[in-house]
């Protein structure tokens, strides 16, 4: 090896280890910095009319395991649109009741059943009379309750996606500018590694925000792109969501009242649903939640129209009229209405009702049977209507031999596109143990999904930490390198030094 080749290999090769020693103490000294990924020194060999010259040192570049970074964006989409759909179930959860306590809604309704019964032994009892009244007024305040709780879940749900859409052009912002100083720098030949890491950031948020997965090139530019084909432009001002605030009530539905989330004044709300907080979001207000109220106004209207066949119009809105259905879709007449049943004011006025009966009945075949109300000063102890209340009011037949008429079990909703979770037959109880059991199944199912979903995300992020974090053992094990190195370049150029010294004695 030529002398003059020796000396360049050395003085490159010192060189490169003065880099990597700088890298250690910066990676040592960030070990505790959030979001910092261990960076290390890149080189390239230099060679001469195909004679090894050394090596050039290049820019810092990041330790990090791009799969299990994708991996954990797309994890992150999963957990955050369970998270978003868990909290809007918990607020549901905590009004619900605890089954068997007496504060859930088939409890209020027994109550109703069991104060019927007592007032079967004693019609005349004004006691009585007032005890069936207070259990029917707790059963439908319950309703009231939940109802309202269930709207709310809704209406959180419309500000998440609010406040989401906000972030979300936050985020890409960030990612945007982070991009573009990302591009500036390789351009320029130095590291990126740190601009990398701030826009990891960028990108983690919208893992959260979207389910979406990012395509990063070569020269430092990043494509985003979701499962449904909606692709993200990163570049300054090119993509700019938008939607609107709004108050929505049991009537309110995408795409005719709720307002759309927009990409340039295009609709892609339909793109976003899914996973991440926005799809989490955007599914509780237009499927889960929306299908829990229509559940709740199947079992208001049922209970109304129920006791009216009967001749007793227990339970009505504020005005003591109920709805009797029969439009399309078929809940139109009465969405909402487990938010507005309440006793019929006649009833609250004149609590004897619930023993006369409020309305005379025409007799079916397929229906009812006729009914004649107890008339002003009729006997104080008519059981007619009680006994109709007990035997097919709360009962799975209309009358004697005759079924009751099924609740609507599809077409619900303000568009008739959602399922409810009731069978053919059976009564009241039934009817509110369905509603209820369907809520409590869904929150546990979402529940438990989210519980084995974020320990599937808590194992990404330790798998990815310990494969890109800082860790100090090894960084001081390279530094031992390093030194080694240097000392056997440091070797070289002393022997390189001798030989000079020795070739100039010879020449003088």
């Amino acid at each position: 090896m030529a002398i003059n080749t020796a000396l360049s290999s050395a003085i490159s090769g010192l060189a490169n280890v003065n880099a990597g020693l700088a890298l250690v103490g910066q990676n040592v000294a960030n070990a505790s910095t959030p979001n910092y990924v261990t960076e290390a020194s890149t080189q390239s060999s230099v060679v001469g009319d195909g004679i090894g010259m050394g090596v050039r040192s290049g820019p810092a570049a990041r330790v990090l395991d791009q799969q299990q970074q994708a991996d954990l964006f797309a994890q992150n989409a999963h957990v955050s649109g369970l998270q978003q759909r868990k909290q809007a179930l918990a607020g549901i959860d905590a009004v619900m009741g605890t089954p068997g306590q007496g504060n859930d809604l088939a409890s209020q309704l027994g109550r109703v059943q069991t104060a019927f019964s007592a007032l079967l032994g004693s019609p005349e009892s004004t006691v009585q009379q007032a005890q069936v009244v207070s259990a029917a007024q707790g059963f439908a305040r319950q309703l009231n309750v939940v109802s309202g709780a269930v709207g709310a879940a809704r209406q959180q749900a419309q500000n998440a996606i609010a406040s989401g859409v906000a972030s979300l052009n936050s985020a890409i912002a960030s990612v945007g500018a982070q991009t573009q100083a990302i591009l500036v720098a390789k351009a320029r030949g130095g590291s990126t590694a740190d601009l990398e890491n701030q826009r990891d950031v960028g990108l983690a948020q919208l893992s959260g925000l979207l389910d979406v997965r990012f395509l990063k090139q070569d020269t430092g530019n990043v494509l985003a792109v979701t499962p449904s084909g909606l692709s993200i432009n990163f570049q300054p001002g090119a993509a700019k969501f938008a939607t609107q605030s709004a108050t929505l009530g049991a009537g309110s539905f995408y795409p005719a009242s709720i307002p759309a989330i927009t990409l340039n004044g295009i609709d892609v709300t339909a793109q976003l649903a899914g996973a991440g907080r926005l799809g989490g979001a955007i599914d509780v207000r237009d499927n889960a939640v929306p299908a829990l109220q229509a559940s709740l106004d199947e079992v208001a209207q049922t209970a109304s129209a129920r006791l009216q066949a009967q001749g007793l119009s227990l339970f009505t809105r504020a005005d003591g009229t109920f709805p009797a259905g029969g439009a399309m879709p078929v809940q139109s007449s009465y969405l909402g209405y487990a938010n507005e049943i309440q006793v019929n004011p006649a009833v609250l006025a004149n609590v004897a009702l619930v023993r006369d009966g409020t309305a005379a009945i025409v007799g079916s075949a397929t229906g009812p049977s006729a009914f004649t109300p107890n008339p002003a000063g009729g006997p104080a102890g008519f059981s007619t209507l009680i006994s109709r209340v007990l035997d097919f009011g709360f009962g799975d037949q209309v009358q004697a031999g005759v079924t009751q008429p099924a609740p609507n079990n599809i077409g619900l909703g303000p568009q008739g596109n959602l399922v409810g979770p009731f069978g053919a037959g059976g009564g009241l109880a039934s009817l509110v143990a369905a509603a209820v059991s369907a809520e409590a199944q869904q929150s546990a199912i979402v529940t438990n999904t989210l519980a084995t979903e974020t320990a599937v995300q808590t194992t990404l992020q330790t798998s990815l930490a310990q494969s890109s974090a800082v860790s100090v053992d090894a960084q001081l094990a390279l530094m031992v390198e390093l030194q080694s190195a240097y000392g056997a370049n440091a070797r070289v150029l002393a022997a390189v030094q001798t030989m000079w010294a020795q070739l100039l004695n010879s020449v003088q």
